[in-house]
Formats: C-alpha cells, structure tokens, sequence
C-alpha cells in the first residue's frame, strides 16, 4: 500500500472518542492558482465588441467566422444555423459592420451564441469597400489568434470611419499598416540610425532593414531606398510630402511582404492595379 493512500485510510478512519473532542487546526489558506492557457480562453463571453473579417462555410447551415475582437484579439468560431434563411445571425454577420457578440467554449474553435449589430457606422462603399477588405486580409493573415490588440483594434474603427468618410485612402492604410506592424511588435523604429543610433537625417538617403530599422544607404543595396525626411514623416504620421506619399507605400509593401514571408495580399493587387496605392 502506498503512503498517500495509507494517509488517505487514516484520514477517513474514525477517531477515538477522547479525539473527537479537539478542535483541528485551521488550514493553511490555498494559494491563487495561476490560470492556464484553457482559463486563459474562458468558458463564456458576452458583449464582446467586434467586427468579422472573414468567415465561410461549415457543413450544410452553418458558417466559420473570423472574428476581431477588441480585449481577445482575432477568434474563430462556429456559428451554428447562421445559413438558415431565417436564422438572426444570417444578416448579422457581415463585415465592417461593428458587432455585440457572445461566444462560448474552451477550445481554439469555439461557439457563437450570440451577435447583434451596433450601428453608428457609414458603409463602406466603391474603393473604400476594397480597402476594408484589405485591412481584414491583413489582420487576417498577420494577427495570431488569441493575442489581444485592444490598441489596434480601436485604430481599425478609426480608419474604417476615414474611409467611410472619404478620407484619401493611400494616407489612411499607411497609417494602419505601420499601426499593425507596430501592435504585432515587428515595426523598427524609424528616427534612429541603426548603424550609428544618431537620429535619422532628412536630407540623407536610407534603406529600411526589416529587423533593424533604418540605416545609410549602399550601392548594392536591394531594397527600396528613402529619403530621410520620409521616414521622420511616417513616424509623425504627416504624409502631406508627394515624395514621402509615393516613398511610404514602396517602403511598406516591401515591410509587409518581408513580414508574411512572401504570401500575396489578393486584395492589394486589386488595389495596385486599380488605383495604384
């Protein structure tokens, strides 16, 4: 017989008559048990703000949605029944319209129980609407599931409001895409030389190492090259400069593209090709 199941029979043993009087010392207080990946995930949320940016179908009547959460990040549920014709979900579920939602479950897969629309949003309409499919493709393909960017999450509103409102659209997603490289912790910091750590200079030529930051250009460099006045405007967010304009959206397709590892962006072909962000 082990020792823990022999401590266990004497534990349950009765005690003898005289013992049963004695008062048993109070137990020590139980530590805080640290939460789990599993508690991390929780077993139910409810009026969680969100938008969906992707969703698809899941056997005969139901769908798997693509959810942006703003305190649990981008999560992937079940909505059950939402193809029915007269399911609630069914008109619910569609994308830059902000959200209410509830889910529950443990696991990576969970289950909507609930969606209900907010309202006070513009529709996006024409360009706006590609661009916003472009903003959802790329948190799509770079935000990991589960990883809250409450920050960002409130800038994604903001530039869908922009857009809405018709605010130049080239401007308004290098804002976003410096944002996400930002929040994802992949942005090096635009004002500081990487060789020298002296402030970036605007009248010198750079080129942008995706890991490092930037640094003085060389002639067998094969990256975009920048001017430095670019760089300190991208870091003030100002993009009034045509050059700085035309430098930030070479810059930043070269960032991203070096940050998905070479996977294409369909929706910003699109763009390119029809209006040339």
């Amino acid at each position: 017989m082990s020792t823990t199941t022999l401590d266990a029979d004497i534990a349950a043993a009765p005690a003898p008559e005289a013992e049963r009087e004695v008062v048993p010392a109070p137990a020590p207080p139980k530590r805080p048990r640290a939460p789990s990946r599993e508690r991390t995930f929780g077993t139910k949320v409810a009026g969680q703000p969100a938008f969906v940016l992707h969703s698809y179908p899941y056997k005969e009547t139901s769908l798997i949605i693509d959810l942006f959460t703003r305190d649990f990040g981008r999560v992937a549920l079940i909505a059950k029944g939402a193809k029915r014709p007269h399911s609630q979900l069914r008109g619910v579920l569609q994308t830059f319209q902000p959200l209410s939602s509830s889910w529950v479950g443990k696991s990576e897969l969970r289950t909507l129980t609930d969606a209900e629309w907010v309202g006070g949003m513009l529709p996006l309409e024409k360009t706006a609407l590609l661009c916003g499919f472009y903003l959802n493709e790329l948190l799509v393909k770079l935000l990991a599931r589960d990883d809250a960017h409450p920050r960002l999450f409130d800038h994604y509103v903001a530039t869908l409001n922009q857009l809405a409102h018709n605010e130049p659209a080239p401007i308004v997603l290098r804002k976003f895409e410096r944002a996400l490289l930002k929040e994802t912790g992949v942005a090096a910091e635009l004002t500081r030389c990487t060789d020298t750590r002296r402030t970036v200079q605007a009248d010198v030529v750079y080129v942008v190492d995706p890991e490092r930051g930037p640094r003085p250009e060389r002639a067998a460099d094969p990256w975009p090259r920048v001017a430095g006045k670019t760089l300190l405007d991208m870091e003030r967010e100002d993009y009034q400069d045509a050059a700085t304009q035309a430098q930030s959206k070479q810059l930043m397709r070269f960032l991203l593209a070096h940050h998905l590892g070479g996977a294409p962006l369909n929706t910003r072909q699109i763009l390119i090709d029809l209006m040339q962000l």
